[in-house]
Parts: C-alpha cells; structure tokens; sequence
C-alpha cells in the first residue's frame, strides 16, 4: 500500500512540472520526435501561446507533456507548421473573399446612385456638386460644381452610409481640380 501511495505522490509531483514549465514565458517546446517546435510567447493559465516560425497558435496547457528537455507535444515541427500554414492561408482566403464581396456589393450601390442628376457629397461630407455626364466608354464621369466642372472616374465614387453618393476627394481636392466653364459654354449632358 505504501509503494502505491509512493507511485502516486510520484505522478502527481511529476505532473506538476508539466504544467508549470508550459507556463514558462521563453521555453523551449519540443516534439515528439525531441526536435523545438516553438517558444512559449505568453500563458494566461489555461492557454500557452507558442511562436513557430511566423505563426503563432493558442494551446491549451492540458495538451502539453514534459521531455527530457522540456515541455513537449505530441507532433512534430513540420507536423505543427503545416497546420499553421494552412490556417494561415485559409484565413487569408476567407479575409480575400470577404473583401471581394464588399467590393463587390459597394460597386453595385455606386452603379445604381452614379447616375446623371445625381447629387455628389465629397469625402469631408460636404456638398459637392451633381452628375452632369456619365461617359462609360471613357470611364468618365463629369461632375457640375460652383465655378466649374470635375471630371472623376467611376473607381473616384463610393456610397455613404446613408445610401448618399459620395466622390473619394475631399472638397478642396474637388476645388483644386475643378475647371472653370468658359461664359456662354454648355456641358453636354448624358442624354445630348
């Protein structure tokens, strides 16, 4: 009976370091083949957060066994960085394809408000003229302005919040590169 309560005793004090040296911010954290995985970054007493490579991966600390040299995990480097490579690469595909669809929902608001008559706020939220002409072929887009004209390019138009078209230029921007019309001179509209 006390040879059991020895073994015991032994287990749980060897138990106690597993968890310990996990804890243990610049460890070392090996395979199971005894080659590094990673360093301990940080541990918040529930999750280890080991760096391998340019990755970084939350562990939960039961996971973690102890080595000869130090705390281990059941899998090899490459074993864990595949893992990490692929997640890594995943995310950044679900990240692309988010930014896509945002794109592409933001361009169909601005093809159904870029239209002639359109009123255009710039980018400071200050009134900035009205749509005169939507050259498509030519990827122009002619905005009447006090004193003058702006020529933009369809990429130059996104929609506010409120559904409201808005040029990507503030209104000294638009200022700075609004053309005066000549007295007496017309501008062509869309439909001319």
């Amino acid at each position: 009976m006390k040879i059991a309560k020895l073994a015991l005793a032994a287990v749980a004090l060897a138990a106690t370091p597993v968890v310990a040296h996990a804890q243990d911010v610049g460890a070392t954290v090996y395979g199971n083949d005894g080659q590094p995985i990673g360093t301990v970054e940080s541990n918040d007493g529930t999750t280890a957060v080991i760096k391998v490579g340019e990755f970084t991966a939350p562990l939960p600390l039961n996971i973690f066994g102890q080595g000869e040299n130090g705390p281990t995990l059941n899998a090899t480097r490459d074993a864990v960085y595949a893992q990490l490579k692929a997640a890594d690469e995943q995310a950044k595909a679900a990240a692309a394809e988010a930014q896509a669809k945002a794109a592409a929902e933001m361009a169909a608001k601005v093809d159904a408000a870029l239209v002639a008559g359109a009123a255009v706020l710039s980018a400071d939220a200050q009134p900035a003229g009205v749509v005169a002409t939507i050259d498509n072929e030519m990827d122009a887009v002619v905005v009447e302005r006090e004193g003058g004209v702006v020529t933009l390019k369809r990429e130059h138009f996104a929609v506010d919040a409120n559904g409201a078209l808005m040029a990507l230029f503030t209104v000294a921007q638009l200022d700075g590169a609004t053309v005066a019309i000549p007295e007496g001179a017309e501008i062509a509209t869309s439909a001319e």
